[in-house]
């Protein structure tokens, strides 16, 4: 068996997000809290493929969650659509925007070397 494990190119697109300042912000905002099955962690990465897929509705994203690869990186074997709108209005607008400034930084010093 191989000693390395390989991402698949779904999780090293959710790689950049920077992980401590994530899990800050999830702490802060206390998007965990009283959670059962959704947590922020596997929202983010259904985030990560609608967009990724361009998923029209929330309806077609959790007909999605049943893709294998899906599954895997999200630990979701289901999810209804009215969960993931109950999910997506309990999230402030901070968050997202933290979280898109801080990957605008670190695209700054990679443009500026070109």
């Amino acid at each position: 068996m191989d000693k390395f494990t390989r991402k698949t190119s779904f999780e090293q697109r959710f790689s950049p997000i920077d992980r401590p300042l994530f899990d800050d912000l999830v702490k802060t905002h206390q998007l965990n809290h009283y959670t059962k099955k959704l947590y922020m962690a596997s929202f983010m990465k259904l985030l990560l493929y609608a967009q990724l897929h361009e998923t029209e509705s929330l309806r077609a994203l959790s007909d999605a969650v049943f893709l294998e690869e899906l599954q895997r990186a999200t630990g979701l074997e289901s999810i209804s659509f009215s969960q993931l709108e109950r999910r997506i209005n309990t999230i402030p607008t901070e968050f997202f925007q933290t979280i898109f400034l801080d990957l605008v930084a670190q695209i700054h010093p990679k443009q500026e070397e070109k």
